[in-house]
């Protein structure tokens, strides 16, 4: 993999995981059309997953403190706030589903799902799911063990590259009934485990783990945390005022410019 490949890849990474338009169906859809090789992409993108979920560790480093704490407290069956017990449940129970699906259907995954055609399709599906989820919004509820578990029935379609973890999980949120805000705080929340659990796997059987920490690798994954970080920044900001119109619209061009170039 050369410097230039891996900040590319970095770059998309970084703007694309956290908004919500499909970093895996980014990274797919830009080897293919730039023409980059795909020898060792699996462990190289969990790299990438990884760096900016220490973004995520990074920006929401109080509320991580805070759900640490939570989980000891409830261990050793100390009083515990009622606000963050709610959060560190519907996490937990969030967290589940897309869990069993990944490890039933992993083969399905990585080497069915994983190709441009399906990226095209996922975009557009993923875009309806953002009208129909504006179009419902209420923000009337709060966020509780059951609602969590609903927003982690979203996630499941994150497994299929061009839906967007974060899409999904936000549009959830919103469908239940969640703030726009507390929508796009749970979703990165929710992101935590999974990606964490799904990176060390995947970098655990990888055929040859060592070549992913080489120098390129290691550059494309700082560009993705500090482009991660800066994009997170924009779109908690942006979403505090704004609609999902504005992704809806970018995965529709994304998805009939790519159907175009496959085509």
């Amino acid at each position: 993999m050369s410097y230039t490949e891996a900040i590319l890849l970095g770059i998309v990474q970084g703007l694309t995981e956290f908004l919500p338009i499909s970093s895996s169906g980014h990274l797919i859809a830009a080897r293919s059309v730039l023409g980059f090789g795909v020898e060792g992409a699996l462990a190289f993108d969990v790299l990438l997953h990884l760096a900016t979920l220490a973004a995520i560790v990074v920006y929401f480093r109080r509320d991580v403190f805070q759900l640490v704490k939570t989980a000891i407290a409830y261990a050793a069956a100390k009083p515990i706030d009622k606000t963050q017990e709610r959060l560190l449940l519907a996490i937990i129970l969030g967290t589940i589903p897309a869990v069993l699906v990944g490890f039933l259907f992993e083969d399905i995954i990585e080497h069915v799902l994983r190709a441009p055609m399906v990226v095209v399709f996922s975009l557009l599906l993923g875009s309806l799911l953002f009208a129909v989820a504006e179009a419902s919004a209420r923000y009337t509820k709060i966020i509780s063990g059951n609602r969590g578990f609903g927003i982690g029935v979203f996630q499941v379609l994150a497994l299929i590259p061009g839906m967007s973890r974060s899409g999904s999980t936000i549009a959830g949120g919103l469908l239940l009934g969640l703030s726009r805000e507390e929508a796009v705080r749970f979703s990165f929340l929710l992101g935590l485990p999974i990606i964490a659990g799904a990176g060390a796997r995947a970098l655990y059987h990888a055929s040859s783990p060592a070549d992913v920490f080489q120098a390129p690798a290691l550059l494309g994954a700082a560009v993705a945390f500090a482009v991660g970080l800066t994009a997170m920044h924009f779109l908690v900001r942006y979403l505090r005022t704004n609609r999902l119109t504005i992704f809806v619209i970018y995965r529709v061009f994304v998805a009939v410019v790519l159907f175009a170039f496959l085509i």
